[in-house]
C-alpha cells in the first residue's frame, strides 16, 4: 500500500492532483489503521491482561466509588467515557457479554476507545514528519511504519492507558512543532494546545513528562544553533514557552485530579500522590515479581515482549476461550494468543536507523569542531534520549511497554532515511529504501496472527517465537 502511495505521490507531484492526493493518502492510511484495530473487538468475552485493572477502575468512575490506583487517572476517565457512550449507543448490545468490569457490557464497550484513539496515532505521527520536513514521502512513511507495529496494535486494542500517554505526548509535540512556524495569537493559541497535552499525557502516567523534557532540551538547542532553523521557523522566547509548557502543562494535571479527589474524599493531592510514589517505590524486580519483567537495555531489540492472553481449544469448532483452564497440549490442537510484541523489523530497523542519527549528530560536532545540530535527527535524537534514557535509573520491575514513548521518534528516524531513499538518484540506495518497507510490511503479516489473537497451532506458535526469551 505505501508503495503505491508513494509512486502516486511522485507522479503527481506536480500535477494539479498534487493538493488532493495528500490527505487521500492520510484518509487511506487511517482507514488501514481503523480496520486493524476494530475488527474483532468482541472477540475474547474477557478481561485480558491488565484490563482486570483499568475497566473495573474506569467503572468505579462511573459508579462514584473509591479507589486507588498507582496511575494518575486520566486514562482511565478515557476508558469511562467510551463505556458511557457505549452503554448508551443503540446498537451492539445483542451479541457476548459479562459482568468482569462491574455492569453488563460488551467488551467493545471497555475497548473501543482505545481502539480510536490507535487509530488516529499513526495520522499524528505522520503530522509529526510532515511539519518536520513538509515532505510528503517521509510523513506517508512514518504513519504507515506506525499503523504496521505489533506492540502498539495490541495496546490500542484492549482496555488498556499506554495508548493515551503516547497519544497526548505526540499530540503535544505535533502543536508545538506547528507552533514553531506561526506568529502572534496563533502561535500562542497552539503552543497553549501543546502544554494542554504534554500536561494530558502526565496524567496518564507520570513518564509522560519525558515528552516535555525532549522539547525543553530541543527548545534549548535552537536557542544555540539559531544559524541552522529554516527560515519560517521562530525561536520560542522565554514568557511564552513558560508559561504555555510550563505553568499550563501543571495546571492540567492538577485539575485532571478534580473528579478522583471527589470521589475519593479520604486522601488529598498529596497524600495520594505519596500512596502512588510508594507504592512504585516498594515494588521489587526480577520473575519472582513478574515474569515478564524486562531490562531497559533489552527494549531496543525487543528481547521480552509480553504474553497477554494464552488459551487453546480442541478445534477451529470450538467457542473462542477465555481465561479458564488450559486444556492439555495433546487435547488442544488450536491456540489463541495475544503477544505484545513489537513488529520485529521494525523495532530492528529502527534501533539501527536511531544509531544511525545519534551518531551523525556526534560525528557532525567532532569533523565541525563546532556544535552542529541539523533540525530533523536533533529532533528526533533529543525526544528518543529524553524518553528512554531515565529508564536507566528505575529499579523497579520495568516492562517492554515502557519503551513505546522513545521508540516512536526510532520509527521516525527509519522513515526520515527510508525516504531520503526513495528521493536518492543512485538505484542501489532506492533498492535498500524499498527493501525495508517490504520487510516492515512482510514482518507486519507475518506476526499478525499473534498480535489478533487468530487461531494458529502450537508449531505455528513456536515458529513464531523466533527468540526463546519471547516464550
Amino acid at each position: 500500500m505505501l508503495l503505491v502511495l508513494v509512486c502516486l505521490n511522485m507522479a503527481l507531484e506536480s500535477s494539479s492532483w498534487s493538493r488532493y492526493w495528500f490527505p487521500l493518502a492520510l484518509a487511506g492510511l487511517t482507514l488501514l489503521a481503523g480496520v486493524l484495530h476494530f475488527w474483532g473487538l468482541d472477540r475474547f468475552n474477557t478481561l485480558v491482561f491488565d484490563e482486570v485493572y483499568y475497566p473495573k477502575f474506569a467503572n468505579d468512575y462511573l459508579t462514584h466509588k473509591p479507589l486507588f490506583d498507582a496511575h494518575p487517572p486520566l486514562g482511565k476517565y478515557m476508558i469511562a467515557l467510551g463505556m458511557w457512550l457505549g452503554d448508551h449507543a443503540p446498537f451492539g448490545h445483542d451479541g457476548v457479554a459479562n459482568t468482569l468490569t462491574g455492569a453488563l457490557r460488551p467488551p467493545w464497550v471497555y475497548r473501543w476507545m482505545d481502539a480510536f484513539i490507535g487509530t488516529l496515532l499513526p495520522l499524528v505521527v505522520a503530522g509529526i514528519a510532515y511539519q518536520l520536513s513538509h515532505r510528503r514521502i517521509f510523513a506517508l512513511t512514518a504513519g504507515f511504519f506506525m499503523a504496521l507495529d505489533g506492540l502498539f496494535l495490541v495496546e490500542s486494542r484492549y482496555g488498556l492507558i499506554n495508548i493515551y500517554l503516547v497519544f497526548f505526548g505526540l499530540l503535544g509535540n505535533w502543536f508545538f512543532l506547528v507552533a514553531l512556524e506561526s506568529k502572534g495569537g496563533k502561535r500562542w493559541w497552539r503552543l497553549a494546545g501543546a502544554g494542554v497535552c504534554l500536561g494530558a499525557a502526565c496524567a496518564v502516567k507520570w513518564n509522560g513528562a519525558g515528552y516535555l523534557g525532549g522539547i525543553y532540551v530541543f527548545w534549548l538547542g535552537t536557542w544555540l544553533v539559531r544559524g541552522q532553523l529554516p527560515k519560517d521557523w521562530g525561536r520560542l522566547p522565554w514568557l511564552p514557552m513558560v508559561a504555555n509548557l510550563g505553568v499550563l502543562p501543571v495546571l492540567t494535571y492538577v485539575l485532571v485530579w478534580i473528579p478522583h479527589l471527589q470521589i475519593n474524599r479520604d486522601t488529598n493531592f498529596w497524600q495520594v500522590h505519596w500512596q502512588m510514589l510508594q507504592y512504585h517505590l516498594s515494588m521489587g524486580n526480577g520473575p519472582q515479581v513478574h515474569p515478564y519483567c524486562s531490562e531497559w537495555y533489552t527494549w531496543p531489540l525487543m528481547l521480552r515482549p509480553m504474553n497477554y492472553f494464552y488459551q487453546n481449544a480442541r478445534s477451529l469448532s470450538d467457542p473462542l476461550p477465555t481465561n479458564g483452564p488450559l486444556l492439555p497440549e495433546n487435547v488442544g490442537h488450536v491456540v489463541y494468543t495475544i503477544v505484545a510484541m513489537g513488529n520485529p523489523f521494525l523495532w530492528w530497523l529502527s534501533t539501527g536507523a536511531m544509531a544511525a542519527v545519534l551518531l551523525g549528530l556526534v560525528w557532525g560536532c567532532l569533523v565541525r569542531r563546532r556544535l552542529h545540530l541539523p533540525l530533523i535527527p536533533f529532533y528526533l535524537g533529543v525526544n528518543y534520549l529524553a524518553n528512554y534514557l531515565p529508564w536507566i535509573a528505575v529499579r523497579r520491575c520495568t516492562f517492554i511497554y515502557l519503551y513505546m514513548e522513545a521508540v516512536v521518534f526510532s520509527f521516525l528516524a527509519l522513515a526520515y532515511l527510508v525516504a531520503r531513499g526513495l528521493e536518492h538518484p543512485q538505484g542501489w540506495v532506492r533498492s535498500l529504501a524499498l527493501g525495508a518497507i517490504f520487510l516492515v510490511t512482510g514482518s507486519f503479516i507475518y506476526w499478525l496472527p499473534v498480535y489478533l489473537g487468530l487461531p494458529i497451532s502450537l508449531q505455528d506458535f513456536y515458529q513464531h517465537m523466533w527468540l526463546r526469551s519471547w516464550i
